[in-house]
């Protein structure tokens, strides 16, 4: 076994897990780890949750396997391209929202926990629940740091009214999304403690800056997730390599330490790690994301960092650094 195996072994604890060159997944419920694992153990989280929790129920997840009801939404093709399907979260009521604000609070607990102070948590949501789950991490001990921006122009919204598109087709229930708010929180420094000392000391503290010197900036560029890794990981919430690259490789300030991923799906963030040679543990409950991601990442590992010629002018030129 090699060193980098070695470093995220410990963290395995008892759970089934796959280890890769420089990290592993372990299958297990992301709460439960949390509290397991020592305190100070982890260095940064970059991860993708559930957005509104509900979603991703085992009652909610069978009927959007059979293709009808309940709080996804089957979006039809439109201009030939099949829509993914999305949550609807306007559908969220008063106790869904109280549950999620619940939720992320506790985990934020349990992340400032076993994060090192000092330790970055990049977190992906979207504008119906920015402002509560942030409010909710807060509550949980995390501070508050700012957003990443993840510019990317999708199929959702733009929708007519439903069941009236005829009556009025010259309105939209929503504009179309042509950004990802990812949000950007720190475990508090140790009273009077500088960035540099905690740097020192625990390597963490900041973000790092890009490979040719200048500073990671929180408006990122991105495309849509390429068919190549959709068809790789199958996973409603996939989101591509050339974004994940530049997200962990910031997550990192000294490109020393552990990354995790709390809700791993089907490993895009594990596999963005190991692209970068920096050590990642992911976590994921659902048994099949959890086989999924052992077979993608490798796969998924070794797509070209660079974009192929005809992608160039979708892929921006902080992405091309990697």
């Amino acid at each position: 076994m090699t060193p980098s195996m070695d470093i995220t072994k410990q963290l395995a604890l008892d759970y089934t897990t796959k280890a890769f060159i420089h990290g592993r997944v372990i299958h297990a419920d992301c709460f439960e780890w949390l509290s397991r694992i020592p305190e100070n153990s982890l260095h940064a989280v970059v991860t993708d949750p559930p957005y509104g929790v509900r979603e991703y129920d085992d009652h909610e997840l069978e009927k959007r396997a059979k293709g009808k009801g309940g709080i996804w939404r089957l979006p039809p093709a439109f201009d030939g391209s099949v829509r993914a399907p999305l949550p609807r979260f306007t559908a969220l009521d008063v106790k869904d929202r109280k549950r999620l604000t619940l939720f992320f609070a506790e985990w934020a607990s349990l992340t400032v926990r076993t994060l090192k102070p000092g330790g970055h948590v990049v977190i992906a949501t979207n504008a119906f629940i920015a402002a509560l789950l942030y409010e909710a991490l807060v509550k949980g001990g995390l501070e508050f740091r700012g957003q990443l921006i993840r510019q990317v122009r999708t199929l959702r919204g733009g929708d007519r009214p439903k069941n009236a598109e005829d009556e009025f087709p010259d309105v939209s229930s929503l504009p179309r999304g042509c950004y990802e708010p990812w949000g950007l929180f720190r475990k508090p420094l140790p009273l009077k403690m500088t960035v540099s000392e905690c740097l020192r000391q625990f390597h963490t503290g900041g973000l790092r800056r890009l490979p040719d010197g200048n500073p990671f900036e929180d408006m990122i560029s991105s495309e849509r997730t390429p068919r190549l890794e959709r068809d790789i990981a199958n996973h409603p919430s996939l989101k591509p390599q050339s974004f994940m690259r530049q997200v962990v490789y910031a997550a990192l300030p000294l490109g020393k330490g552990v990354i995790a991923d709390t809700f791993m799906g089907s490993g895009s963030t594990i596999a963005a790690a190991e692209a970068m040679g920096l050590h990642a543990i992911g976590v994921e409950r659902c048994l099949d994301y959890f086989n999924i991601a052992t077979m993608a990442i490798p796969k998924l590992t070794v797509i070209d960092k660079k974009p192929a010629s005809r992608r160039v002018k979708e892929v921006p030129k902080m992405a091309q650094l990697f």
